[in-house]
């Protein structure tokens, strides 16, 4: 995705804007965005009161992501923001780092802590309206979403699959068992005269096809049928598929709206990859509240999931995106470090599909 440009020349030109960098519309939450030149650089929130260890946080965030000015907005009432817009407001003075403009929001008004004219800035704040701005026009106009508050955001990452898709994870699930059965035997037939390595391979080989293609599906603006969505959920317990959907993450839309709707269809047992992978092409994009919701459904899935684990660890530290991509392998180095599929790499597909994990829907 293209980040619009939005133009942002008043206070309620910011305050139409940040619901569409966070998301979501903040309430009782402190914001900042940093930028370099014309260049919107980050944007993070914390809820409020907020722990002032956590703060200790955000001038090396700014001074990694080369931040040269920031805009702050606080939400709530004036004893829970102004305390902590002044703290923030100090310590990026301190670091050298421009305050454009602080504002509190509340009830529909805002109040600027820049502004000192009772002419410009009364006393009883100014009205203002998100709704109906030009910023908010041009958000929405290039896709841009801000959801009512911070509930919606989770519930859009929440179960979603119904009957149909259970029973559809049914039918893929038996025919995975019966599959997976015959190649443990590691006989070669005449029908298959191929070992388990070379059935692994081609098992993954196929599984690769699934995933590019689904992604060519999204970018087209399709999606996947129920079976479709149920067999590549199951592909990604194969790490070296995960790993692949990992790598190939860019800015195209299509990584999120596939890993979004496969995190919601999915059964919440086989969720995990498709939710950290969610996650990561979320953070990638700057939407670290959309990140954490995913994160929070892949834990829920399997809270020992060493992906969705690591990824947590990186929001929180606040470590920039890139620092993670770009130590991200091509699918190529993939195949280098990995070398050729072999029957061990199905293991953890074996394991989500025993009647244990899958009980339920047998």
């Amino acid at each position: 995705m293209t980040t619009p440009k939005l133009v942002l020349s008043t206070p309620a030109d910011i305050l139409s804007a940040v619901p569409y960098l966070v998301g979501f519309h903040p309430a009782d939450s402190l914001v900042v965005t940093g930028s370099a030149g014309p260049e919107v650089r980050l944007t993070t929130r914390w809820d409020l009161p907020a722990d002032p260890g956590d703060l200790d946080r955000l001038i090396p965030l700014l001074r990694r992501e080369a931040v040269t000015s920031a805009f702050l907005v606080g939400y709530g009432p004036g004893a829970l923001v102004t305390p902590v817009v002044d703290e923030v407001t100090r310590r990026l003075r301190a670091g050298d780092i421009r305050v454009t403009e602080s504002l509190r929001a509340e009830g529909g008004r805002y109040w600027s802590y820049s502004c000192t004219g009772a002419t410009c800035c009364p006393a009883e704040g100014t009205p203002y309206d998100t709704g109906g701005s030009r910023v908010a026009a041009t958000a929405v106009m290039h896709g841009l979403v801000a959801l009512p508050d911070r509930g919606s955001l989770r519930r859009s990452v929440g179960p979603s699959g119904g009957t149909r898709m259970r029973q559809a994870t049914f039918r893929v699930t038996a025919a995975l068992r019966t599959c997976l059965a015959a190649m443990e035997t590691g006989m070669e037939t005449a029908a298959d005269p191929a070992g388990p390595d070379e059935q692994a391979a081609r098992f993954v080989g196929d599984a690769l096809e699934r995933l590019r293609a689904a992604i060519g599906l999204y970018a087209s603006g399709g999606r996947l049928g129920d079976e479709e969505a149920a067999r590549l959920g199951l592909d990604l317990a194969v790490i070296r598929v995960r790993d692949e959907a990992w790598a190939l993450i860019d800015d195209r839309d299509a990584h999120l709206a596939l890993w979004r709707d496969l995190t919601r269809r999915l059964e919440p047992g086989h969720a995990a990859p498709a939710a950290s992978l969610l996650a990561a092409a979320a953070w990638q994009r700057g939407e670290c509240a959309l990140a954490g919701m995913a994160l929070e459904r892949a834990l829920d899935a399997d809270p020992g999931y060493s992906m969705a684990l690591l990824l947590r660890q990186a929001l929180t530290h606040m470590m920039s995106p890139a620092m993670l991509r770009d130590r991200m392998p091509t699918p190529e180095e993939l195949d280098d470090e990995m070398g050729a599929p072999r029957a061990v790499w199905l293991a953890p597909l074996r394991a989500l599909l025993t009647p244990a994990q899958t009980g339920s829907l047998s």
